[in-house]
């Protein structure tokens, strides 16, 4: 599942090779992603020349001289600059442009692509309740978001609601920084103990974020991200040895899902 870093990859991406770019026809195959009948989503495309590419978490915002292209892969996929004669496999959406070339973008599950008018972001009721960008939080920020909190860390880290762009693919690492267990209660973080997540959230985002993302990730243009599992610490290395006390680490029950963590790094008190 495609997480900040390669989310944010892929809009400085689009941003520079799709601006200025007209948008003459829209092809959809997959019409439950969309938010809008097929018409009426395509009526709303066509003609309209892009704008910006920016994100918000895990959703890719293409402003559009009339309003936004929304673009969430869900459980992963691809968005690929290609042509209609070199058109990948599996596409579930379209977009052609003038030069010939065209954006085909894929969706394994759950993935969504929405039409919003200009003035609509606020009322769009998922991004409505997003959280701040995780990477453009700083410490006293984090603190006025977890103050008065309950319950354990992981859960409110993950929640899109409260941050917007951390996923199970960098939480392990970015707790391990942190030197926090994911089932700490909130409410016995202290100050430093907070800051130190701040930086750690920084720290593991920005790392993955400067290689375009994870190796199993692909690009534009089909190219995989360069950050692979030599570069992951801790995150799914169960038995390996700790980088920092050589201590094998453990795969733990945290709620639904697992964790990695240091037992030794990560105390849980």
């Amino acid at each position: 599942m495609p997480e900040l870093p390669e989310i944010a990859s892929r809009a400085r991406q689009m941003n520079t090779e799709l601006h200025g770019k007209v948008i003459s026809s829209v092809e959809v195959i997959q019409p439950k992603c969309l938010n809008l009948p097929i018409e009426e989503f395509q009526s709303a495309l066509c003609g309209c020349f892009i704008r910006e590419v920016t994100y918000h978490g895990k959703w890719l915002f293409v402003h559009l001289h009339q309003g936004w292209l929304l673009l969430n892969l869900g459980m992963g996929g691809e968005i690929l600059l290609v042509t209609r004669s070199s058109l990948p496999e599996k596409y579930r959406l379209i977009l052609d442009f003038p030069d010939g070339s065209c954006l085909s973008i894929n969706f394994w599950w759950f993935g969504y692509a929405h039409y919003v008018p200009e003035n609509g972001l606020e009322h769009h009721p998922m991004i409505r309740k997003l959280g701040p960008n995780a990477l453009d939080l700083n410490a006293s920020d984090l603190k006025r978001l977890l103050h008065g909190r309950t319950g354990q860390l992981k859960s409110f880290l993950l929640d899109q609601s409260r941050i917007a762009g951390i996923g199970n693919a960098y939480i392990h690492d970015i707790l391990f920084l942190a030197q926090l267990h994911p089932l700490r209660s909130i409410k016995s973080l202290t100050d430093y103990e907070i800051e130190k997540l701040s930086n750690a959230i920084q720290t593991g985002l920005r790392t993955s974020l400067e290689k375009n993302g994870a190796f199993y990730e692909v690009d534009l243009h089909g190219w995989s991200g360069s950050f692979t599992m030599d570069d992951i610490l801790i995150g799914y290395k169960e038995g390996k040895p700790c980088p920092q006390c050589q201590t094998p680490i453990q795969k733990i029950r945290t709620g639904s899902t697992s964790s990695f963590i240091c037992p030794v790094c990560q105390p849980l008190f």
